[in-house]
């Protein structure tokens, strides 16, 4: 899914030193090399569904650059799990692999028991783990596809939500990605666009019932981002986000940093809001 570690940060200088973005499609950049880290998140600990790779990862390695540990819960790839794993690392973090799959009761238990185990307490709780399957009818959408991507979109985000918040106190983060789906629908994405709704709704909700014990919760609404999900999905990505306003799709070095934002102590008076990321299409609702 991506290059070797050593062309990867090769392409990323050339790019800082012309002051643009990667060329579109051939890589996900995770960080750029001038984030400057600035201990936004020091002694924080954090768990990121979906870590391993794409915008979970660019958020670990992000966190682990403010000073952060990271856990990060994955369902398939070893070797982009490890990826991470070395990335936070090398930023000084700790980075706890979780392999498993989340639509499970037994894996989520696992999950929280280990969590319970090594840190005791959570700080804030990254729900970024997703799935899509382009299909350009209702009808070719099968009833299984349906189950899937509700279970894994936000019935589990839901479930491990639950089942993480005795361990997150006053000041805690919970941080759900929604998508530009949500507010604009998609033709191609239909169940999916549903589950990011009603991720919407949730964000919304929670938000006003953790209000009092001081936990916020946000979200972060992505519009097209290049990341291994977008390539494994769709056939032609030659028009893909030139569409937007700005005329390319987002890297998720470009997402990350909100996340930071909202994770910070800069974000002590906003619960309930969605920051989008989308190139500049205007949604509401």
């Amino acid at each position: 899914m991506y290059l070797e570690k050593d062309l990867l940060m090769k392409t990323q200088n050339k790019s800082q030193s012309k002051s643009k973005v990667p060329k579109e499609g051939l890589f996900p950049e995770i960080i750029r090399e001038n984030y400057l880290g600035s201990q936004k998140l020091a002694g924080k600990k954090a768990i990121i569904t979906g870590g391993d790779s794409g915008i979970g990862q660019a958020v670990a390695v992000h966190f682990a650059r403010e000073g952060a540990d990271i856990a990060i819960i994955y369902k398939e790839s070893d070797d982009d799990a490890k990826e991470t794993q070395k990335l936070v690392e090398k930023e000084g973090g700790e980075c706890i692999l979780l392999k498993g799959d989340l639509t499970k009761k037994t894996f989520r238990t696992k999950c929280l028991n280990t969590i319970k185990k090594k840190w005791k307490n959570l700080d804030i709780l990254i729900n970024n783990a997703g799935i899509h399957t382009s299909k350009d009818t209702l009808e070719k959408i099968s009833d299984e596809q349906i189950e899937e991507t509700f279970h894994t979109n936000i019935i589990s985000m839901i479930a491990l939500t639950r089942a993480f918040l005795p361990l997150i106190g006053e000041g805690g983060r919970i941080i759900c990605t929604t998508s530009v789906t949500a507010y604009r629908g998609s033709d191609h994405l239909i169940d999916y666009a549903a589950t990011k709704g009603a991720i919407l709704s949730f964000i919304r909700s929670l938000s006003t019932n953790l209000a009092e014990k001081k936990i916020l919760v946000n979200g972060i609404a992505p519009g097209p981002i290049w990341t291994p999900l977008v390539k494994e999905t769709f056939d032609d990505l030659s028009t893909f986000g030139k569409d937007t306003p700005l005329k390319r799709a987002g890297q998720p070095s470009e997402v990350a940093p909100a996340f930071v934002f909202l994770a910070s102590e800069d974000a002590n008076y906003i619960t309930g809001e969605v920051i989008h990321i989308n190139g500049g299409d205007f949604v509401g609702g």
